[in-house]
This record gives structure tokens, C-alpha cells and sequence, in this order.
């Protein structure tokens, strides 16, 4: 699984995924902040999913911070991405590229790609096409032991298994 693992890092680059530097940024924004504003959220919906990143901006300025203030002091996978997902324009899948981007070495930006992946590779059983908070904590389970078998953080593994999901899906996404 290591080879796997470093084989679609590598390969990560050449997808339309979400970019792990820019990820990074809205990381280190957010832990010294210790919130983010509501345009850093519009941002990494941006980065995420241009088409819906709009809805972010009509969230209230102090909603944004105190739903990422709470995101920080509360325990639990669920929690975190239910908290995140009650702001306009974050669905489960959006909503993990903030949680990445505060804590890579818990959490991973998950999608169709990466939930088909580990379908694939038989650690979930059966396709979706949209996700919830219940289904966030269903996938980060088997990216974090995959995490843990090969060294690699479980954002660097989602990011893997979205490219290998890009390299295999044969015809359209959807």
C-alpha cells in the first residue's frame, strides 16, 4: 500500500483536485488565527467547487468565525464536519477541505473520487454520490488506517485515492 500511496501522490498533481499548497495556507491561517473569516471559507469553497462557492458569502461574518472557532474546540469527527456543514455552501465534501486544512495528520478532503476508491479497494461497499457528516466519518475511518499502515497523513492518502480514482474511472463522474 505504501507504493500505491506514493505511486498517486505523485500522480495527484496532474488531477483537477484541490491544491494540498493552498490547503496548507488556509491551515496555518486558520491555527494562528485561531478562526477563519469569511472570506478565507469562500476561498477554500472556491478552491473546492467553483460553481456553489458563492453561497459562502452569504453567511454573517461572525457566524463564520464562531462555527470555525467552535470547529477547533469541539471532539469528534461527526461534530466537526456537522458544525461546518451548518454554514451556507459547505457540503460534507467542502466542508473536509476545512477540516484538512486545520489538521492534516486527522483529516482528508473526500469526494465521489475518493469514497469510489476505497470502494475499489474494498473498505466501503457501493457507490454515492452525496454525502453527509455520518458519511464523512464512514470514509475517514479506512483513509486513517491506511494513514497509519503507511506513514503518509490521511489528507496525503485522500489525495492519493482521489488520483487513482481519476486514473481508473472509465467514462464520465456523474
Amino acid at each position: 500500500m505504501d507504493a500505491f500511496v506514493a505511486e498517486y501522490l505523485d500522480a495527484y498533481g496532474d488531477t483537477q483536485g484541490v491544491l494540498p499548497e493552498r490547503l496548507d495556507e488556509f491551515g496555518e491561517q486558520y491555527r494562528q488565527q485561531g478562526h477563519l473569516t469569511r472570506q478565507q471559507l469562500y476561498d477554500i469553497a472556491y478552491e473546492s467547487s467553483t460553481r456553489s462557492a458563492y453561497h459562502v458569502e452569504s453567511n454573517p461574518e461572525s457566524r463564520c468565525r464562531e462555527v470555525t472557532e467552535n470547529v477547533i474546540a469541539v471532539e469528534g469527527d461527526f461534530s466537526k464536519i456537522q458544525l461546518v456543514t451548518g454554514l451556507s455552501g459547505f457540503k460534507a465534501p467542502t466542508a473536509s477541505c476545512v477540516l484538512a486544512a486545520l489538521d492534516p495528520e486527522r483529516h482528508a478532503v473526500v469526494d465521489t473520487r475518493v469514497w469510489a476508491a476505497l470502494d475499489r479497494l474494498d473498505y466501503l461497499d457501493g457507490r454515492k454520490e452525496s454525502f453527509d457528516a455520518a458519511d464523512y466519518v464512514t470514509m475517514i475511518d479506512p483513509i486513517r488506517t491506511i494513514a497509519d499502515d503507511t506513514g503518509y497523513t490521511p489528507a496525503e492518502v485522500g489525495y492519493a485515492l482521489f488520483a487513482y480514482d481519476d486514473d481508473v474511472r472509465e467514462g464520465t463522474l456523474h
